[in-house]
């Protein structure tokens, strides 16, 4: 998945989201700062969340599940894994990965899992804290050799 990719599943997922809150189209252009004449253009699909947009759709909205099985779970490691392509950030623990998370195998003393839903890859070391997050499985193995070198 590209950042584009996830920008225009977000786009797709916006007025099921409005409606799983119950909210008008008023407080949810409010809700996400953008004007009730460009939230009805990307519902009608002739407008875009943008990617300042989308995060703000899946953060504001973490608890959503039509999120949650549009994306696989929590947005979290998606945006994250997108947003820090070129980036190596400090990643908070995990919960090693119970639900949306299938295990790829183990790689220099790491875990790989795959998320089910949007396919990204993740590296958690012992303690199930994530070190690493692509949609590339071989970048995450190369990210590993970094950093335990065999």
């Amino acid at each position: 998945m590209t950042r584009n990719d996830f920008i225009s599943e977000m786009n797709h997922q916006l007025k099921l989201v409005r409606t799983e809150y119950g909210f008008t189209q008023d407080v949810m252009a409010k809700t996400l700062g953008i004007s009730k004449k460009t939230l009805v253009e990307i519902e009608k699909g002739r407008g875009t969340l943008g990617w300042t947009g989308a995060v703000a759709l899946c953060t504001i909205f973490g608890a959503s599940q039509v999120l949650a099985g549009a994306l696989g779970g929590e947005a979290t490691d998606m945006i994250l894994a997108l947003a820090f392509e070129d980036a190596k950030p400090d990643y908070p623990k995990t919960m090693g990965g119970k639900v949306w998370w299938t295990h790829v195998e183990e790689y220099r003393g790491y875990k790989i899992q795959q998320n089910i839903i949007s396919g990204h890859y993740r590296a958690l070391n012992q303690e199930d804290e994530r070190v690493y997050s692509s949609f590339d499985l071989e970048t995450v193995k190369a990210h590993l050799e970094q950093l335990n070198p065999a």
